[in-house]
């Protein structure tokens, strides 16, 4: 028998950061420090990361705060919460601690966190993204060896990202619901009308990222995994074949298979062969990431595992195995429907499904003002309680796909990033998702969702506040300061 979704809950929540007075976009600098410091006091023993000297993060039990992919992006990923421990209500107490230590320490910088979920006015040029970028070797990969125009998301595009546990025979189901429905999510969470001090054509445009940055990638397969296919999927065999199957191109994998497959040694597949085609082989030649030096790399179960983040659509399943398969046993597996689930069952494998489509969104002096703190207080939180509920009430939610349609979902997608809840198609849809989720969850964590009811009861938006804003400041020359000091978040 399937545990029910929700067993534990995580949150990556990332943060755009800017100058309190004028508003521009901010690279943290010291700031991982002074968190250090702030998270020492309560003795919770931090531990700081660094890459090439500088600081990039730092770890504690109950989760990494860091960055994302430049020093003015934060985000931070909170350790699973189980539902013994209070589930979201305790997931929120985390979130508004977290929060609160986070303004703390960017205090010192004379920066706050903004409710955006892209930087109003940021530059996307390469100087910018030269000077702000987190020098990860990865990048090496997605820039210089797959060709990404990876700077088109240095202006802070942030996301709130729930991560909801479900059991692996219940996973692709899962995975379906938070895809085909995320419309409702990405309206209902919109933040981001504006780029570079203009207003844009979308309500979210944090989300035309990923067709930009992978429109002109050496491997076409690159852009087709950041759109979601024509059907749903089967089962995970199905899924995984979408991933990693003929059009797609295996990403870097790596030399060693000790330690977790954590090798800093990278191996270039020759001929950009997808990585079904490469476990189907006895060996593949390639090129080392460190020497430039020829090298052949056998397949192993474990290159499976560590290929799992190879798309970009607004939902991936993450998961673990607590021991990994035999080659032999993942091609027989792969082939038979339900053997995935089959063979990972099997083998402990601890899984969760990342939602992407929610915008970051914060509590801010605007909303509070507009909508109340009560209402207010829920919005970090109102993702997480969305997809949690959806995932509980599966049956449901998986009626509601097929009542709307998933190749309408799909095309109602660019609706709700262009329209949000203006649409009356994906109003809707928002309204019939919101309902559904209801439904799963319990009379104690109905409230989480009060912010998702307000913008679907007002039809108004993190989009649309920040616009009123945007304009009741035009012609002001101090605006971006005005409208950032506005919308600095707000730890309720």
């Amino acid at each position: 028998m399937s545990a029910p979704a929700g067993q534990t809950l995580g949150l990556e929540m990332e943060m755009a950061v800017a100058r309190r007075d004028t508003g521009a976009s901010h690279p943290v600098d010291g700031y991982f420090a002074r968190l250090a410091g702030i998270k020492a006091q309560r003795d919770e023993a931090p531990d700081i990361a660094r890459i090439d000297g500088r600081d990039v993060g730092l770890s504690v039990a109950a989760g990494e705060s860091g960055l994302d992919n430049g020093f003015n992006l934060l985000e931070t990923a909170f350790a699973p919460v189980a539902a013994a421990e209070g589930g979201l209500a305790e997931l929120a107490r985390r979130a508004k601690r977290e929060l609160e230590d986070v303004q703390l320490a960017l205090e010192a910088e004379g920066a706050t966190v903004l409710n955006v979920s892209e930087h109003p006015a940021c530059t996307l040029d390469p100087g910018w993204y030269a000077q702000v970028q987190v020098p990860r070797p990865i990048y090496r990969e997605l820039i210089g060896h797959r060709e990404w125009l990876h700077r088109v998301g240095i202006d802070a595009k942030a996301q709130n990202s729930p991560c909801t546990s479900v059991d692996v025979w219940q996973a692709a189901r899962a995975l379906n619901v938070v895809l085909g429905l995320a419309p409702a999510s990405v309206a209902v969470f919109a933040n981001s009308p504006l780029e570079s001090g203009r207003v844009t054509d979308f309500k979210e445009n944090r989300l035309t990222v990923w067709d930009r940055m992978f429109r002109y990638s050496r491997f076409a397969g690159d852009h087709r995994l950041q759109r979601l296919p024509e059907r749903p999927f089967a089962d995970l065999g199905d899924y995984f074949r979408w991933m990693f199957g003929p059009g797609t191109a295996s990403r870097c994998l790596p030399l060693a298979a000790e330690d977790g497959y954590k090798s800093a040694v990278g191996v270039y597949l020759q001929g950009g062969p997808s990585l079904s085609a490469f476990l189907a082989s006895d060996g593949w030649p390639g090129l080392r990431t460190d020497t430039g030096g020829q090298v052949t790399i056998k397949p192993q179960g474990g290159h499976f595992e560590y290929s799992q983040f190879a798309h970009f659509l607004d939902a991936r399943w993450r998961y673990r195995l607590a021991e990994r398969p035999a080659l032999d046993e993942l091609r027989v597996a792969w082939k038979r429907p339900g053997g995935i689930e089959e063979l990972y069952s099997r083998l402990g494998a601890a899984g969760y499904i990342e939602g992407r489509a929610p915008g970051a969104g914060f509590a801010d002096a605007q909303l509070v003002e507009e909508a109340g703190s009560a209402v207010a207080a829920t919005i970090v939180m109102a993702p997480s309680a969305l997809q949690l509920g959806l995932m509980r009430n599966l049956d449901e939610a998986e009626a509601l796909l097929r009542e709307w349609g998933w190749l309408r979902l799909r095309d109602l997608r660019a609706e709700a990033m262009r329209h949000a809840l203006s649409h009356d198609a994906v109003w809707a849809l928002a309204c019939d998702t919101l309902a559904v989720a209801e439904g799963g969850l319990v009379d104690g964590e109905r409230h989480w969702l009060d912010y998702a009811r307000y913008a679907v009861d007002s039809r108004c938006t993190g989009a649309d506040r920040l616009l009123r804003l945007w304009h009741e400041h035009e012609g002001d020359p101090r605006r971006l300061g005005a409208v950032c000091r506005a919308r600095a978040a707000i730890p309720l």
